[in-house]
């Protein structure tokens, strides 16, 4: 078993827990996304600026097409996020946007020409980039930003405030690993953005001491002597180092990671492009977050007169929405006093009603609930009092319990009796049936749509025979006369029985008795 924390270990981590979270807070955050449509190499673009901004930015951040720029400043306020960088698309070039939160200003960057990480990578035959790299934030370089100019000064403070700020004096040399260069030129105004890889090597050697300092043991085959891999290093590719100068060797104070680079030692420091790589020119300066005044543009120039009106201008449309905005909050207030009024007048009409039948007849319990009707709802009784004390339909979310009126039941409680048909003649009454169908003609007994012809109680198809109600040539049927009802006795010629039992009227079938 582990030994248990100690009362002392416990305030320390702690301490150091409390301290990390204010470091935290300190340091500037960002975040990078995109507006509209912005096309694969875009969108791969934003994902590589990200992997630049970390560890202080958010990887994984998710933009929706109905996000607008409000959404991300409400959410950026509660995370901390100081800064933020979008990129746009149009059919003719790709823009970048550096905004500072909450009030601006916002840089607006045309980008003519970038590479993404993986472009950069496959260029180069070794190149150095770990994830290791990316859990400290990138040293920032700024390069050319002295010249005159009140835009480029804007310019440099606000790439130096995107970046945590490095104290020389207690600064940890192997926390930096990455290194982010940009540099202006006065003459074209484009601005270079590019990301290095940062690696430390110790000088003052041969090539063959660093073989052997960095465990790749060279070949000694054809060496007589130790001292000759030592003092000539032969055999050795010119590639497997690179020629150091005075540009980059430096004295360490502190030691650094890797073989060889001790405190007050010299050592070279290497950079390695690991990309992305921008080149973009800055287009106009705006106050605010979009909406406010343009400080700078590149393109167009204005007058002092016109810069005055736009200023007048902008002063009128503030003052015009500030007075119909308090105009709205007045008439927000005066309806709800309106509501107010209305309502106690009902309240007090509702009590007075109550007190007045209370005092024409007490005995009665429940005076709305008769004829076995159901008891009306309080609601619906302070909506009908609103209706006749104030003369007006109220508001829907005055009685927000107010449900609509159910029917009132039937008083016996029973089932529906059914609907009595109409009188008519029934089958055999004089052959008409179902009473009288249409005043056109009759049906089933008489002439069928207009007295076109006589069927089921006539001629049948020409008149040949007469079936269902008259009387037949080659036998009586179903009745004899055309009118007998089947009730009662039957007449002569119905039913009748005859020799051999057989009925009246039907064929006796030869060979049975």
């Amino acid at each position: 078993m582990g030994k248990s924390k100690t009362k002392n270990q416990k305030k320390s981590r702690l301490s150091a827990n409390h301290v990390a979270e204010e470091v935290f807070g300190a340091v500037p955050h960002s975040f990078v996304f995109h507006r509209g449509q912005v096309g694969k190499n875009v969108g791969q673009l934003v994902e590589d600026m990200r992997r630049v901004m970390e560890p202080f930015t958010a990887e994984s951040l998710k933009v929706r097409k109905k996000n607008v720029l409000k959404d991300f400043v409400a959410v950026a306020g509660p995370l901390g996020v100081t800064h933020f960088m979008i990129f746009t698309k149009t059919p003719s070039s790709v823009n970048m946007r550096l905004a500072r939160l909450p009030k601006g200003p916002m840089l607006h960057f045309r980008v003519t020409k970038y590479s993404l990480i993986k472009d950069v990578v496959s260029s180069l035959k070794r190149h150095r980039m770990h994830e290791q790299q990316f859990t400290h934030h990138a040293l920032l370089v700024l390069n050319n930003f002295g010249s005159e100019g009140m835009h480029v000064k804007l310019m440099a403070t606000m790439f130096q405030n995107m970046f945590p700020s490095i104290n020389v004096h207690k600064v940890a040399l192997n926390a930096i690993k990455r290194c982010v260069l940009v540099n202006y030129d006065p003459v074209s105004q484009e601005i270079e953005f590019r990301h290095y890889s940062l690696k430390v090597v110790p000088v003052g050697m041969s090539r063959g001491v660093k073989k052997l300092m960095q465990e790749k043991f060279p070949n000694m085959s054809k060496f007589e002597d130790i001292s000759e891999l030592l003092m000539k290093g032969a055999n050795l590719s010119e590639s497997e180092a690179e020629q150091d100068g005075d540009h980059n060797i430096t004295e360490l104070p502190q030691i650094y990671s890797g073989r060889g680079n001790m405190a007050s030692q010299q050592s070279a420091v290497r950079l390695t492009e690991i990309g992305p790589r921008i080149t973009m020119q800055l287009v106009k300066i705006e106050e605010g977050m979009g909406e406010g005044n343009i400080l700078y543009h590149a393109v167009i120039a204005k007058t002092e007169e016109e810069l005055q009106e736009i200023l007048v201008r902008k002063e009128a449309q503030m003052k015009e929405k500030q007075e119909r905005k308090k105009k709205q909050e007045q008439d927000v207030a005066q309806k709800k006093a309106l509501r107010e009024e209305n309502k106690k007048r009902s309240m007090a009409g509702i009590k007075r009603k109550r007190q007045e039948e209370e005092e024409h007849d007490p005995e009665v319990e429940d005076p709305g609930n008769q004829d076995n009707r159901p008891p009306v709802v309080e609601s619906d009784d302070e909506a009908e009092y609103y209706r006749q004390a104030v003369g007006e339909e109220p508001d829907e979310d005055m009685f927000p319990a107010a449900k609509r009126r159910q029917r009132p039941e039937r008083p016996s409680g029973g089932p529906f009796k059914k609907r009595k048909p109409k009188e008519g003649k029934k089958f055999g009454d004089g052959g008409k049936s179902f009473g009288k169908m249409s005043p056109g003609g009759k049906t089933f007994a008489g002439k069928k749509f207009g007295d076109g012809g006589k069927q089921f109680g006539g001629k049948k198809f020409g008149d040949r025979d007469k079936r269902f109600g008259g009387k037949s040539e080659r036998g009586k049927k179903f009745g004899g006369d055309g009118g007998s009802k089947f009730k009662g006795k039957p007449r002569p010629g119905g039913f009748k029985k005859g020799p051999g039992g057989a009925k009246g009227g039907f064929k006796q079938r030869k060979g049975k008795s």
